[in-house]
């Protein structure tokens, strides 16, 4: 029902005419109240919007180094692609959803890598945590931009660019509204950066990781060798586990499945990927605990 008009009468005699009286006879879903107030009240018959829940409440997004990248091009930090991703978080976070980021640095440094070529393994790794936190700097000011409010907090102390992790003011944050960067790994060499995801998701009790990828889902071989390759659409841990499927590390994955937080893992190129996957639409594959035994494990 709208209300058009509210009118207010003082003494006089309010008299309906017979032809308006036959008039609101055939219009059977308006109504007028007559009293000390006039309303004029229509029923033109739109139905209330429904509005989306989001299936989860708190998540940590995944993204790899390369995500900051642009397809082909030659520098580390697309600009565009971050204020791409920058507005993929925000309409994310504008459905109520507390948004908290782990990012990689494999775009600007890879400690492994470098390991390999005879670097040390402890220094190279402190390097790789630095290509984050240079990450998060880059996100954080592209959703500064966009209006969305945005804290970096680090694994080593940094004071005079971010915040120190510390979990209550993390938490804080989230339940503020605003979006929290994880940078700096764990702070500690020899851990991945998905193992950082699986850390901080159990320290905030995130509902979920959404893990971005460069494929759409978890393979039970490699797609881009194997063109028989099949995509699991929802599988289990011990599933994972028994199949020897590369979802994440091992230290990330045991954290994972001992603290029962599932893993949404999908395609980062589809703009619309991260919001279906906070709506709980099918998207990717999901890793989560066991499941009911009437549902069966697909791969497509």
């Amino acid at each position: 029902m709208i209300t058009l008009a509210s009118l207010s009468v003082s003494s006089f005699d309010w008299e309906v005419p017979r032809s308006a009286r036959d008039d609101m006879r055939v219009c059977r879903r308006s109504s007028i109240l007559l009293s000390k107030h006039v309303h004029l009240l229509f029923d033109v018959g739109l139905e209330p919007m429904q509005k989306e829940t989001p299936a989860y409440k708190r998540i940590v997004l995944k993204l790899s180094g390369e995500a900051m990248q642009e397809r082909g091009g030659r520098d580390n930090i697309s600009l565009a692609v971050v204020r791409e991703i920058a507005e993929r978080i925000k309409e994310v976070r504008n459905l109520g959803v507390q948004v908290s980021i782990v990012i990689g640095g494999g775009n600007i440094w890879r400690g492994l890598a470098a390991s390999h070529r005879g670097m040390d393994r402890t220094t190279a790794d402190y390097m790789g945590m630095l290509a984050t936190v240079i990450n998060a700097l880059a996100l954080r000011s592209a959703l500064d931009q966009i209006g969305v409010q945005t804290r970096v907090q680090t694994a080593i102390d940094m004071r005079n660019v971010a915040e120190p992790f510390i979990l209550g003011r993390a938490i804080r944050h989230l339940e503020l509204g605003r979006v929290v960067i994880f940078a700096a790994g764990t702070g500690n060499p020899y851990f991945s950066t998905d193992t950082t995801a699986a850390l901080r998701a159990s320290e905030i009790r995130a509902d979920i990781i959404l893990k971005a990828t460069k494929v759409d889902g978890v393979y039970d071989r490699d797609p881009k060798t194997d063109a028989g390759a099949r995509r699991f659409d929802q599988i289990t841990f011990s599933e994972a586990l028994a199949k020897r499927l590369q979802i994440m590390d091992s230290t990330a994955f045991s954290l994972c499945m001992d603290n029962k937080i599932p893993i949404v893992v999908f395609d980062m190129n589809k703009p619309s990927n991260i919001r279906d996957a906070v709506m709980g639409r099918k998207i990717g594959t999901m890793v989560c605990d066991e499941l009911p035994s009437d549902v069966k494990i697909q791969a497509t």
